[in-house]
């Protein structure tokens, strides 16, 4: 019986890292917003920080620069989250790894200079939250007055866990 007792503890003991070295992910309560409320990273994991991503050119023919050459927020959104999905497989990691994201959002002059955010969370669901890819990053989305480029609507920066 002792001995039982004993190497229960030891297996319960052994298996206790392998449990609390995941990555925890809290939800908003009472919310369905594809979120996370809070994300906590256990000690010994290593964090990968994204600088900001910018939109591709959506649209060759338009003129340089110019909003029409990249395209409506969500347009932006969608390229910017493939860019880093690219950028983070390169990495050997996924955007299942993200565990907090910055979206920095220009006011478009078709929304009367007000930020879409509509066409950005229409962008953004198509990564997380999905049934292929359900882990949510904690995240903080606020209008600027301007990025690098005057066609930039959208830039993003994550930070990723090695898992």
């Amino acid at each position: 019986m002792m001995k039982s007792a004993i190497l229960a503890a030891l297996l319960i003991a052994a298996a206790a890292p392998v449990v609390a070295s995941d990555v925890v992910r809290h939800k908003i309560p009472g919310s369905d917003f594809p979120i996370s409320a809070a994300v906590e990273i256990p000690a010994g994991k290593t964090l990968v920080f994204l600088s900001g991503v910018v939109p591709p050119v959506a649209d060759a023919s338009a003129p340089k620069g110019s909003l029409q050459a990249y395209g409506d927020t969500k347009t932006q959104t969608v390229g910017v989250l493939a860019a880093i999905d690219k950028q983070l497989k390169g990495m050997g990691l996924t955007m299942g790894d993200v565990v907090k994201m910055q979206a920095f959002l220009v006011g478009d002059p078709a929304k009367g200079g007000k930020m879409d955010f509509a066409g950005f969370m229409a962008g953004y669901t198509q990564f997380f939250g999905t049934k292929e890819q359900p882990k949510l990053p904690s995240r903080s989305a606020m209008q600027v007055a301007a990025l690098a480029a005057p066609g930039f609507l959208v830039e993003i920066e994550v930070t990723a866990v090695r898992p």
